[in-house]
């Protein structure tokens, strides 16, 4: 094993810290007849799929296809757009030590192992997102969303997850709006951390609204996911002090024990007193998400998000994989057309807007999420071990988060056309009764859509709740669906209530750990900021400034919490264009950062991989931030809603549209001159950031042409003292490797007790 050996503490030598470079190019191109065969036919199987989805659609499509075109296209774009970008562009060094080993500190800067890690960074970043975008978005027919959620996720969303996780890993961890600041200068810089502080607000506040009206008057549901919270804590105490190690020890136990727990809720639900106990209103489930997401924020990483998010993780993977496997079995056929009647207009009743641009900002997460910047420049690159790990982290964790969002799509377009809109449209259109639903959904004259009230009794009776109508926010109609293709799969119709609550547990699971995460990494966002004027603040350790940071990040999104779960036209369905905008442009801002540190290294050869995604999303996010805040019609424009609420309050109504009394009225007009207001911030801050970045990348570029030095802000070069694996699968010489690492005794391997 050629490469250089460090010094070992005790002054003996230990093996290299990466396998030597000639080694690795030599592995990535050895190309057997086997392997020409393999990839040929992942590619004729993806091809197929594709022909299939998009040009051979007879009346009905098997959502199989749905499954190969997917997974095909990943496994090619992992293979070799990401190898591509990653030589071009990314170019990582093992020898070189991450912040996780030289700033180690055992609690924000821990050495983690890269399948815990990988866990940890998908359950983090797979929030709201990539369940209720695509569940929405389902409104405009399956493929404008099939296309944009796989195609936009090879060419944008991975893209950017994994440069901003190792741009940000090669700077000690530093949050993207400090990233900005040093790229891009004082007004750049300061208009990105302001946008990622407010966008942060909103997207933590979205994220938290949907786990609200999943769980909202729920026993089963408020039950499960509450059990979550001491098996995580149990999990994070075995692996640090108990077992220490024993990641699969600890992940069978706390599968074994969330499984109790999905089971036990539907026990406790069904008891007088677990009825009467765990029956919680929505508001009560608001306060009670604000005050975990304070808690959980301040505990050392170890304690809780680690492992609560590794153990989500399992459930994550774990669903989707089982959901898909029963998709191939059960081989559903989907009834929903290509392009549905609302395509090609504005007025849906799920969510207002043309095609384009709203079908883009509405899928949002599962193709592309700015969220994500924050996770990959928050908490995972402070753990990441090695730097080749990045691309199987950010690349293939945002290829796993997109897969969820076909899997999302396919559960929603599975159920009856006519059951997914009386669920995602909003209460003031359904009425609420089975009766007026039924009237409602059968007058949009749907092809093929007549339901009954009673087919509606029926539905919320075997998914074992008392009602589904207008359900919004997606995880309900992502429950139904999985729970129609699951119980065909398993267990027949006596288990759809099963399937049904486990999904909503396992929803509300997958969010609860964005929250997690996403107030951390809000806190992180907020020191960071104050530190340029305070330095004792940039001091994560540093406990104070930690707990009065996260405090005004919980106030900041839990206000907006409260206005979403308060609001009388249905919280999820007002906020979440302006969660969907504010998260794509939040991308464009995390782009424009990348595209102006890529061009300072002088690799404009390989610059369009940034700059492609980054003018797309630019031109989407602008068009649909300009068309919310002037659009004259008021089921698109903030302020044209605003005007015809204040209008209808002017002239004495007492109700008027969606909203039925005074004060709900009233609210209307406040809300959505919040929301306008935060839609013309957010542009503007956005399109600050994209023009001094296009700035320094053409001075960057003449600097290089002129052959002046450019000011480089990574971290100076720290030499490795450790070895890890940098994929899911080791390779062979990673093996050879680790073997002569098993072989050296613990007393000489480098102390790092927060190491898991």
């Amino acid at each position: 094993m050629s490469g250089t050996r460090s010094t070992g503490e005790r002054g003996g030598t230990l093996p290299p810290a990466a396998v030597a470079p000639e080694r690795l190019d030599a592995e990535s191109r050895r190309w057997t007849p086997a392997r020409i065969a393999l990839w040929a036919a992942i590619a004729l199987l993806g091809g197929l799929a594709w022909v299939m989805l998009a040009l051979v659609r007879g009346e009905t499509v098997n959502a199989i296809w749905f499954v190969f075109a997917a997974v095909c296209t990943y496994l090619i774009a992992y293979r070799f757009y990401s190898k591509y970008l990653e030589r071009k562009l990314i170019r990582p060094d093992d020898r070189r030590a991450t912040p996780a080993e030289y700033k180690a500190d055992g609690k924000d800067h821990v050495r983690t192992d890269r399948n815990v890690l990988f866990g940890h960074h998908f359950a983090a970043i797979a929030g709201a997102g990539p369940l209720v975008g695509p569940v929405i978005a389902a409104q405009m027919g399956y493929l404008p969303g099939t296309i944009w959620i796989i195609v936009g996720v090879v060419l944008a969303g991975a893209v950017q997850d994994y440069l901003v996780l190792f741009f940000s890993m090669r700077r000690g961890g530093r949050s993207l709006g400090q990233m900005a600041r040093e790229e891009l200068g004082v007004v750049g810089g300061t208009a990105a951390l302001l946008a990622t502080l407010l966008i942060m607000a909103i997207i933590v506040a979205i994220l938290a609204l949907v786990v609200v009206n999943a769980l909202g008057e729920s026993p089963w549901g408020v039950f499960s996911v509450a059990m979550t919270i001491p098996i995580a804590l149990f999990m994070g105490v075995y692996l640090r002090f108990i077992r220490p190690g024993k990641v699969l020890e600890i992940s069978i136990i706390g599968f074994v024990l969330l499984m109790a727990a999905i089971i036990g809720g539907g026990w406790v639900a069904h008891t007088e007193w677990g009825a009467a106990f765990f029956h919680l209103d929505k508001s009560t489930i608001a306060w009670g998400i604000i005050v975990y997401g304070f808690v959980a924020a301040i505990l050392p990483v170890w304690l809780l998000l680690a492992p609560r998010d590794y153990l989500s993780t399992f459930m994550k993977i774990g669903v989707i994989g089982l959901l898909a496997v029963a998709i191939v079995v059960v081989r559903p056929e989907i009834n929903v057309p290509a392009f549905s009647e609302f395509a090609g207009r504005d007025n849906g009743p799920v969510f207002s807007g043309a095609l384009f641009p709203f079908l883009f900002v509405t899928i949002a997460c599962g193709a592309l999420s700015g969220f994500h910047a924050l996770i990959a420049s928050g908490t995972t690159p402070k753990l990441i071990e090695k730097e080749r790990q990045t691309r199987y982290i950010g690349y293939g964790g945002m290829l796993m988060e997109s897969f969820v969002a076909i899997m999302a799509l396919v559960a929603a377009v599975s159920i009856d056309r006519g059951l997914y809109f009386v669920m995602n449209a909003p209460l003031a259109l359904t009425g609420g009764t089975v009766e007026q639903a039924a009237q409602w959904v059968n007058s949009l004259g749907l092809a093929g859509v007549n339901v009954t009230p009673a087919e509606l009794k029926d539905a919320a009776a075997a998914v074992g709740e008392q009602t589904i109508i207008s359900r919004s926010g997606g995880a309900p109609t992502l429950a139904v669906g999985l729970a129609h293709i699951m119980q065909q799969f398993i267990g027949g119709p006596g288990m759809a209530a099963f399937w049904y609550h486990f999904a909503i547990m396992f929803e509300a699971l997958f969010i609860l750990t964005a929250v997690d995460a996403g107030t951390r990494v809000a806190r992180f966002m907020l020191q960071d900021s104050i530190g340029n004027f305070v330095p004792k603040f940039k001091d994560a350790s540093w406990r104070p400034g930690a707990w009065l940071c996260t405090a005004v990040m919980v106030a900041a999104w839990g206000a907006v919490l409260i206005m979403g779960v308060t609001g009388p036209l249905g919280g999820i369905n007002t906020l979440f264009p302006l969660f969907g905008i504010a998260n794509q442009l939040l991308a464009a801002i995390a782009l424009a950062v990348c595209l102006a540190i890529v061009a300072k290294k002088g690799r404009f050869g390989a610059l369009w991989m940034v700059a492609l995604p980054l003018a797309f999303t630019a031109v989407v996010t602008i068009t649909a931030s300009f068309q919310k805040i002037f659009s004259t019609v008021p089921a698109v424009g903030y302020f044209a809603n605003n005007a015809a609420f204040s209008k209808a309050l002017a002239d004495g109504k007492t109700s008027f549209g969606t909203a039925k009394t005074v004060a709900a009225m009233e609210a209307v007009v406040r809300n959505t001159m919040i929301q306008g207001i935060l839609s013309v911030v957010f542009v503007v801050l956005a399109i600050i950031v994209i023009v001094t970045a296009l700035i320094a990348t053409v001075r960057a570029f003449r600097a290089h042409r002129a052959g002046e030095t450019v000011t480089d802000h990574e971290d100076p070069f720290v030499p490795s003292k450790v070895f890890a694996p940098a994929g899911l699968i080791p390779t062979a010489a990673e093996r050879e490797l680790a073997a002569e690492w098993a072989e050296v005794p613990a007393s000489e391997r480098l102390a790092d007790a927060g190491h898991h």
